[in-house]
């Protein structure tokens, strides 16, 4: 049975309409956190320009195959097992780099991690893209994003929805400068980055 995210379909025509714009005179993509692989299969059917390579930690890797393997084009790379906090990760270079719904559920100190390893293998000029619930100035945007962030931090406390200048700063901290900050449906952004 090939696993199916509702979070997935419901955002993926919406970020795909973006990311055409923004990743335009990009080549090779690194997905971070790939996990049904909707995404991959969506996004590398509309962006054939574009080499996508899905990534998942170890452990769910079998679950991304299964529909990779079964929808996915030819520009999709086999998926790659990645976590973010084991360094050097197993790829040395790209020019884009997207993520769709993972910063709020890893701990803070992964998100640190993920950035660490987004500025050993960016290049120059290249684009970070990262979708998403975040807080401004330290308020939620709307009710149902403070309502998410209370039920993240019942399942994990280091859970939860992620302050835009903390992680902004953390980008800056690699050379990255904040570009775009699209308002998207059901209360997300998706915030780009570029070195």
């Amino acid at each position: 049975m090939i696993a199916f995210s509702q979070a997935a379909e419901n955002n993926k025509v919406h970020i795909c309409d973006k990311l055409s714009s923004v990743l335009k005179n990009a080549s090779f993509l690194l997905e971070i956190g790939s996990g049904s692989g909707q995404h991959a299969v969506h996004m590398a059917q509309h962006l054939s320009h574009l080499t996508w390579q899905p990534s998942e930690l170890a452990e769910n890797l079998n679950v991304l195959n299964t529909r990779l393997t079964q929808e996915a084009p030819e520009n999709v790379e086999n998926a790659l097992a990645l976590d973010v906090s084991s360094q050097p990760w197993p790829l040395s270079s790209c020019d884009a780099i997207y993520s769709a719904n993972v910063v709020h559920y890893m701990s803070w100190t992964r998100v640190e991690h993920l950035f660490d390893g987004v500025g050993q293998i960016l290049d120059q000029g290249g684009i970070l893209c990262l979708y998403g619930p975040y807080k401004y100035n330290g308020n939620f945007t709307t009710e149902s994003n403070a309502r998410f962030d209370q039920w993240l931090k019942q399942g994990d406390a280091q859970r939860g929805v992620r302050d835009f200048e903390e992680v902004d700063r953390l980008a800056n901290k690699q050379g990255l400068s904040l570009k775009h900050d699209f308002a998207m449906p059901a209360n997300n952004q998706l915030l780009v980055w570029q070195r």
